[in-house]
């Protein structure tokens, strides 16, 4: 096998504009939103709006309507998938990606086992598969029916064992633009009607799995793929599709395999500026994620366990933004140029357009909204 100094070498810039790409930030694309939605691997949704500001970033012409249908008709579902944390998916990748992740699922049980001494994990599965199947339940109502059984368990390592052994989704209207809903959780299978996981045999899934990574996140490196998925061991996968990969590195002698015909546009390319709500997969779904966020503003995107919605200046993390009561507040980290406040103002007020009304904490109106400027917050170590 060729030496790794000798693979074409992708800069910083280059690996900015092949993921910005396949992420759809590039420009706006006509596709519709479950297409989207698939495309992704599923939208990071530990708050119920994410979605729709990821979409309205990526999708021409979307209205939070698009996405709030395909939740109540569902054809896309709110569950715990990649790296423990809520994605939307569709039904599709939900029984795909759900059976992916189970082998993390099952070492997260591993840290709460103190609480769950005499627990019989099987058994405690069974027991609350028939409880939300026969209508959905709150995580409360969930621990309160399985400690009837195991009166002496702790009762939040209860609810994480039930979390993890079964694939529970959140029901409508949770998760629907414009309504409130409780958390209430049923198993996949009974929201959806379908039972399996992922097809072809789980070797044949993952595999599958890592070239659709690589379409919407590549080129990327096995550890990069390791990071999004919340798994280990994946460099087995990676190895068996080598021959059919591209095989570049990264300016650090990182190993970075990509589709053959995986877009990997002119690094020159233009890069519009583009607002993403809070937990955008762009900026986690790599081990180094300087091809978005430079070293010097590692953190930035974070306030304790808190994290911010995020402004991309020229394909590049560059500020973070707020929207409340119909005014979108932009805090450059530094100052950009007339033009470029100007674009980013234009963006902002797309935005206001379409997803204002109902948007913000405030109840923003967007027939009023404005865009401004706050101070500039300077660079974060």
């Amino acid at each position: 096998m060729a030496s790794k100094t000798m693979r074409p070498v992708l800069d910083t810039r280059a690996l900015n504009r092949a993921t910005l790409a396949r992420q759809l930030l590039l420009t706006r694309t006509e596709m519709s939103a479950h297409d989207a939605t698939q495309h992704l691997l599923g939208l990071q949704a530990q708050n119920v709006k994410p979605p729709y500001f990821q979409l309205h970033a990526r999708l021409a012409g979307f209205g939070p309507a698009e996405l709030a249908g395909l939740m109540e008709s569902r054809q896309v579902v709110r569950m715990v998938t990649m790296r423990s944390t809520i994605h939307t998916h569709t039904v599709h990748d939900a029984l795909t990606l759900r059976p992916l992740v189970q082998p993390a699922r099952d070492r997260e049980i591993n840290y709460f086992r103190k609480g769950l001494v005499g627990v019989d994990l099987d058994r405690l599965a069974e027991r609350a598969r028939v409880f939300v199947e026969a209508e959905p339940r709150t995580m409360a109502e969930i621990r309160e029916e399985l400690l009837k059984e195991w009166p002496g368990a702790d009762p939040q390592s209860l609810s994480v064992a039930a979390r993890c052994r079964l694939p529970l989704v959140q029901v409508t209207p949770r998760g629907v633009w414009g309504k409130s809903g409780q958390v209430r959780l049923t198993t996949l299978g009974e929201w959806v009607g379908e039972e399996g996981g992922a097809p072809g045999g789980e070797g044949r899934g993952i595999d599958d799995v890592v070239l659709r990574y690589l379409g919407a996140f590549g080129p990327a490196s096995v550890k990069d793929m390791q990071t999004w998925a919340g798994l280990t061991r994946l460099r087995e996968a990676f190895e068996r599709l080598r021959p059919g990969l591209e095989v570049f590195q990264d300016e650090n002698g990182v190993e970075l395999f990509d589709l053959p015909d995986g877009p990997r546009p002119d690094a020159g390319q233009p890069a519009p500026p583009r607002f993403l709500p809070e937990f955008d997969n762009l900026l986690l779904s790599h081990a180094d994620r300087s091809r978005v966020i430079a070293p010097e503003l590692k953190g930035s995107t974070w306030s304790g366990n808190q994290a911010h919605c995020t402004l991309l200046v020229d394909g590049f993390l560059a500020g973070l933004w707020k929207l409340h009561a119909g005014t979108l507040t932009v805090e450059l980290f530094a100052d950009v140029s007339k033009g470029g406040k100007a674009e980013i103002v234009a963006e902002g007020e797309a935005l206001l357009a379409a997803m204002g009304d109902s948007g913000d904490e405030g109840g923003g109106d967007r027939s009023g909204g404005s865009v401004r400027f706050g101070s500039i917050r300077g660079q974060v170590a």
